[in-house]
């Protein structure tokens, strides 16, 4: 995963309206309960199908670290979608995102401009049409780099060219990001 799918699932989870499972045993049972079988779920974690019954029946309690985060993210991945699906839905039709974000801006402008790339510091609100944009993309397994072109294009039109009011020749490049988050 890259940076904006990242910043995208941080935010997926901070729309849960409760708390998903905490204990392993509850975990590797809300996995059973979505994928119907010991089987599937061992697949899914690369573990053998005993060791997902003995998570189960709670013999087993403390899974190595690599599997435990690996039982976490499958978890997160799969609690309360269709929470996540109303609030991407708002966010693609009506209340848009917010990207805040350090990365280093460079630009392409006519002879004589400042085009030297720097770090900024920004927080912007996108229009739902970028939210919507992004999500289909994300959905149809966009890499991060077109997901970055995204969020590149709704800065520069947002935030550089002040919606057309400015600076038209101006084409934003969104590299070396030391972080993103995005919030619906």
């Amino acid at each position: 995963m890259g940076d904006i799918d990242d910043a995208l699932q941080r935010a997926d989870e901070e729309t849960f309206t409760r708390e998903p499972p905490k204990s392993t045993q509850a975990r590797v049972n809300f996995l059973v309960s979505r994928l119907k079988t010991t089987r599937a779920v061992a697949g899914l974690l690369g573990v053998t199908q005993r060791s997902v019954e003995r998570y189960r029946k709670g013999e087993r309690k403390s899974p190595p670290k690599d599997i435990a985060d690996r039982i976490e993210a499958e978890v997160k991945a799969r609690w309360q979608p269709r929470v996540r699906g109303q609030r991407r839905r708002q966010a693609a039709t009506s209340t848009g995102i917010t990207v805040e974000t350090r990365a280093r801006f460079g630009y392409t402008a006519p002879i004589g401009t400042t085009d030297d790339g720097r770090l900024r510091r920004l927080t912007v609100h996108l229009p739902p049409d970028y939210a919507s944009r992004l999500f289909d993309a994300q959905q149809q397994g966009a890499t991060d780099r077109q997901l970055r072109a995204i969020v590149a294009e709704g800065l520069q039109e947002i935030y550089f060219k002040d919606g057309g009011r400015r600076a038209d020749n101006l084409e934003v490049e969104f590299t070396d990001i030391d972080y993103v988050d995005v919030s619906f």
